[in-house]
C-alpha cells in the first residue's frame, strides 16, 4: 500500500484538533504540545496526501473542500479505532479485578425508565453465561457518541430525541410525553397541555442540553445533569419535556402534566451494526421478551 493511502491515528488527532478549533494555537494547547511541531505535522500530512486541507491567512484558519471531507471521515475513523481498542479490552477482561469475565457497557439516559432498565438487567442476569453489565448514565443525547467511540457497547435510546442512524435496534417501549414544571406555576394546575402551551412560557424557558459539546441557542439554562435540572425546575427557573416514565424521579416541588399532542417517545435498545459480540447478542435476544 502506498504511503499516501495510510493515515496514522496521531495524524488524525492533530488534524481534527485544528479543524475543530480553526486555530493552531488553541489546537496545540488542547493537544498539550507546542504550536510549531503541530504546524509541521499538518504540512507533512498535506504533502503526503497531495491536497491542501487548511487555508491559512491572517484572520485564522479555514477548511478546504478536502479538509471538510477529512474532518467528517476522520472523526468516524478515529472513533472506530478507539472503539475497537476499548471493546477488545472489555471482551478480554482487561483491568477488571476478577480476571477475564466478559463485560458489556450499557449507556442509558439518566432520566430513562428505571422500571424498564431493572427488568432488562434482571432478565439478562438470569441467562446462562450472562456477561457483567456496567450501567453508564449519560446526558440526553450522549448515547450516540458513546456507541460510536466505544465507551458503550449498547444503549437505551429514545426517538425522536436520539438518532438511530448507523445502528441496529429493537423497539422496547412507546410512551407519551409530559411537561415537568415547577409545582407552583399556574400551568401545573392544568390536567393536560399542548405543545403550543409549552413552546414559549414567559419566565420559564426550556432547559438546554449539550450535543457534541455545544449547547443549542436559546434563553434557557445550560444543563449538565439531571440533578441540576431537577433543582432548577424546583426553583422556577426552567421546564423540560420528558417521557412519561420520568415521573419516577420527580420531586415534591415538581409537577408533571401530559402534553397530549407531543410525538410519542419510543425507547430502543441500540448497538453498532457491525458488532460480533456473543454477550451482546444474548442481551439483544433478552430485550424484546420484556
Amino acid at each position: 500500500m502506498d504511503t499516501w493511502d495510510t493515515l496514522e491515528t496521531r495524524e488524525l488527532r492533530y488534524f481534527l484538533a485544528v479543524a475543530e478549533e480553526l486555530h493552531f494555537g488553541r489546537a496545540a494547547e488542547r493537544l498539550g504540545m507546542a504550536q510549531p511541531p503541530l504546524s509541521r505535522a499538518i504540512q507533512q500530512l498535506e504533502r503526503r496526501l497531495g491536497v491542501v486541507l487548511l487555508e491559512r491567512n491572517r484572520r485564522g484558519v479555514a477548511l478546504t473542500g478536502a479538509g471538510e471531507v477529512l474532518l467528517y471521515e476522520g472523526r468516524a475513523a478515529l472513533d472506530a479505532a478507539t472503539a475497537a481498542a476499548r471493546r477488545a479490552r472489555r471482551a478480554g477482561g482487561a483491568g477488571t479485578p476478577g480476571g477475564a469475565r466478559n463485560r458489556l457497557v450499557l449507556a442509558v439516559k439518566a432520566a430513562a425508565s428505571h422500571e424498564l432498565l431493572q427488568k432488562l438487567l434482571a432478565a439478562y442476569a438470569a441467562e446462562p453465561g450472562a456477561a457483567e453489565i456496567e450501567v453508564l448514565p449519560s446526558g440526553t443525547c450522549e448515547q450516540e457518541d458513546m456507541l460510536r467511540d466505544g465507551r458503550a457497547d449498547v444503549a437505551l435510546m429514545h426517538k425522536p430525541f436520539n438518532s438511530l442512524a448507523g445502528f441496529d435496534s429493537e423497539e422496547l417501549l412507546t410512551e407519551g410525553q409530559i411537561a415537568i414544571l415547577p409545582a407552583a406555576h399556574p400551568l401545573a394546575a392544568r390536567r393536560t397541555l399542548s405543545l403550543a402551551d409549552v413552546t414559549d412560557i414567559p419566565g420559564l424557558p426550556h432547559a438546554r442540553w449539550p450535543r457534541r459539546g455545544t449547547y443549542p441557542p436559546g434563553p434557557g439554562p445550560e444543563i449538565h445533569d439531571q440533578t441540576q435540572l431537577a433543582q432548577l425546575i424546583a426553583l422556577g427557573r426552567t421546564m423540560a419535556l420528558f417521557p412519561e416514565s420520568a415521573r419516577a424521579w420527580l420531586w415534591a416541588e415538581h409537577a408533571a402534566v401530559p402534553v397530549v399532542d407531543a410525538p410519542p417517545v419510543v425507547t430502543h435498545i441500540a448497538w453498532p451494526a457491525h458488532s460480533r459480540s456473543l454477550a451482546l447478542a444474548g442481551l439483544i435476544r433478552t430485550a424484546p421478551r420484556l
